[in-house]
């Protein structure tokens, strides 16, 4: 427990930036006591270590007793905490109102009634500007413990009134924890599975969002309740395959905010999911001029007034503008063009992987591959795929479907790179990963035993036979609800057609996307 304390306080102040350490060390040095020196020295020694290590701390600096060490580093993570609250106060709408609660009681519990009435009243407005419905609910609770002390002739009805905002409060939190703990439900769903892939698989997540979710009135949901209502939608319809209900309720959910872009400041992670959520619609619908335009959205929050980037933020700004730029390349079937890019970004893009969490990650692993296998380089695609092959067991547990399909297309490597005696085993030990996962289609099943196939010795139009019956038995799946969806992972059509025609699949896929994006289509 003590180490693991130790690396929080050493990830805490490594994440603080040049102006939040300057702020600290002002505020800390205001102290001239013994102890506060103390800790302004552990903090700088701690900022100054590339690696945090205790041991050295300890034996490097005589005025640090191991003894005291433990209960130091407890304090100076509290401080530094109460001082990032402190230099973010103005830029936090909710610590602002949180605070003016907080002297309101003082206020009360001096007797100073009026006093507290004002500071309740100047922070019910802010909290009903944008939707704080737990703030406004704990303002509404200290405004009716001052009932009794502001009596007037028009108590009644001030009573009466707070009786029915109270309520209308508690509907609204309660309709949103309703959506939301539905929204968590079937995250953890896709989390575990990927996305539908079986009719039991969509009775479940039907089961999970009861047909009522479905005839709420919009008309009368206030913003944050709409938010919370096309954010299940957006959710549902996606992970069922119904993409263009999705995007639609994607665009509804994007609407609200470039109708009130004041809510966008407070809500900015909330904002960078929503558009995360049209691109990924737009791509899998390949509407390539609105993907462009919707991803340029991500550049415009950099310039905003009032907008706060924080870690947590420029790290989701990154992740996404990694992924969609991937997917663009993909739309393009520009696929030399990303290594290239790729390439010149990959110091950083390595870094920037430690810091993602395992989906992230695995989803990132997966479009690389993707890059590479289209750019016709199948070693380094296999490279990236057996990051995900061979990650640990807690990872395994993290979307099913993509371990999957890392394996079909790393076999589909091998057999590029002309490891054929390699192919055969590594058949065998798909098919027994894919029925641990329960998470085998007609498509797999299809390309599974052309691949074993491919593990014996056929000459050329033996070979050209095989391409073709894959292709001509799998092109009817592309129709299919449940069998679609892994195209979407492997453009394996495009990868025959260039077999068969004897073309680069990066040529297929560029011819289709010509013809797809029409004059859109970039010079």
């Amino acid at each position: 427990m003590p180490k693991e304390r130790s690396n929080h306080l050493y990830q805490l102040i490594k994440s603080m930036s040049r102006s939040e350490k300057r702020y600290f060390k002002l505020v800390s040095t205001e102290s001239t006591n013994a102890s506060s020196k103390k800790f302004m020295l552990l903090f700088d020694l701690i900022d100054k270590q590339e690696e945090f290590d205790e041991d050295i701390l300890l034996s490097s600096t005589p005025e640090l007793k191991p003894s005291q060490f433990s209960n130091m580093k407890a304090h100076l993570y509290k401080r530094i905490l109460q001082s990032l609250r402190q230099f973010h106060l103005t830029k936090m709408e909710d610590a602002e109102i949180r605070e003016m609660i907080d002297h309101s009681e003082l206020l009360y519990n001096r007797g100073l009634y009026d006093q507290c009435a004002d500071i309740l009243r100047k922070c019910k407005k802010k909290a009903q500007k944008n939707d704080h419905l737990e703030l406004l609910l704990e303002i509404l609770r200290w405004e009716k413990s001052l009932l009794s002390h502001t009596l007037d002739k028009h108590n009644q009805k001030r009573v009466n009134k707070l009786i029915q905002e109270v309520q209308d409060v508690n509907d609204r939190i309660n309709l949103i924890n309703r959506l939301t703990n539905i929204s968590v439900k079937l995250n953890a769903f896709y989390l575990k599975t990927g996305y539908v892939k079986s009719p039991k698989d969509l009775s479940k997540a039907e089961a999970l969002v009861k047909d009522d979710v479905f005839d709420i009135d919009e008309t009368k949901l206030s913003v944050q309740e709409k938010l919370s209502l096309y954010n299940l939608y957006v959710g549902y319809y996606y992970f069922t395959h119904e993409v263009e209900k999705g995007l639609s309720y994607a665009l509804k959910c994007l609407s609200v905010f470039e109708e009130q872009p004041d809510i966008i400041p407070p809500k900015l992670d909330l904002y960078i999911s929503v558009i995360n959520n049209v691109l990924h619609g737009q791509y899998k619908l390949h509407l390539y001029k609105d993907f462009v335009k919707t991803k340029s959205l991500f550049r415009k929050i950099r310039t905003m007034k009032k907008v706060e980037l924080s870690e947590n933020i420029k790290m989701k700004l990154l992740k996404y503008s990694y992924i969609h730029e991937f997917n663009r390349l993909f739309m393009l079937g520009n696929f030399t063009g990303g290594i290239q890019r790729l390439n010149a970004l990959l110091s950083n893009i390595e870094f920037f992987i430690t810091k993602l969490n395992k989906h992230s990650r695995l989803i990132l692993y997966y479009k690389i591959a993707c890059l590479y296998f289209g750019a016709g380089d199948f070693r380094l695609s296999s490279r990236w795929l057996n990051r995900i092959i061979n990650s640990d067991a807690l990872e395994m547990d993290v979307r099913e479907d993509v371990h999957v399909y890392a394996r079909i297309v790393n076999l589909i490597c091998h057999y590029e790179m002309g490891n054929t005696d390699l192919v055969d085993y590594y058949v065998k030990s798909t098919y027994r990963f894919m029925l641990r996962k329960d998470n085998l289609f007609k498509f797999q099943k299809y390309i599974m035993a052309f691949l074993k196939k491919l593990s014996r010795n056929m000459n050329d139009s033996e070979l050209m036979e095989a391409f073709i019956q894959l292709k001509e038995v799998l092109k009817p799946l592309e129709k299919d609800k449940f069998e679609s969806h892994p195209f979407m992972y492997f453009d394996i059509i495009s990868w025959l057609e260039g077999k068969i025609e004897k073309r680069t699949v990066q040529e297929v896929i560029q011819e289709k996307s010509m013809l797809t994006i029409g004059d859109d289509y970039p010079v």
